[in-house]
């Protein structure tokens, strides 16, 4: 499975400041897994007069999933495990992966799970196909 999977943090009510620190904490969970890399989202180029080349999303990821079979499942574990230790307001976390898009927030533990489990069949399917 070779693939980028963009993931955007959101929280209810947070300022941009409390999404990045937010964003902090999952990327390093994800980090410990078996990926290829972790890395912010870029939002293109940085405004004129300023010495950054290119600016991060606020809240966004991207997640270089290399050849591992195993990656992806073990990101939407991560992920899933890290909203569940996320009592108060209420987290997003949207993924896409291939134009295919799951949303993930307060659903109830056995529908978060039904709904990764579909994206991920998805996903091997289409690397089974090509190969």
């Amino acid at each position: 499975m070779d693939g980028e999977l963009r993931l955007l943090v959101t929280e209810d009510g947070a300022d941009a400041e409390r999404v990045d620190l937010l964003t902090g904490h999952l990327r390093r969970d994800l980090d410990q897994l078996d990926v290829d890399d972790v890395r912010p989202l870029a939002g293109g180029a940085a405004p004129p007069g300023t010495r950054a080349f290119d600016v991060a999303v606020v809240g966004g990821l991207i997640v270089s999933l290399g050849t591992s079979a195993q990656a992806l499942g073990s990101v939407l574990a991560a992920v899933r495990s890290w909203l569940s230790r996320s009592p108060g307001p209420v987290r997003t976390v949207r993924l896409e992966l291939d134009g295919d898009v799951l949303e993930l927030s307060q659903a109830s533990a056995s529908e978060q799970k039904r709904l990764i489990e579909l994206f991920a069949s998805r996903h091997v399917d289409r690397t089974t196909e090509r190969a």
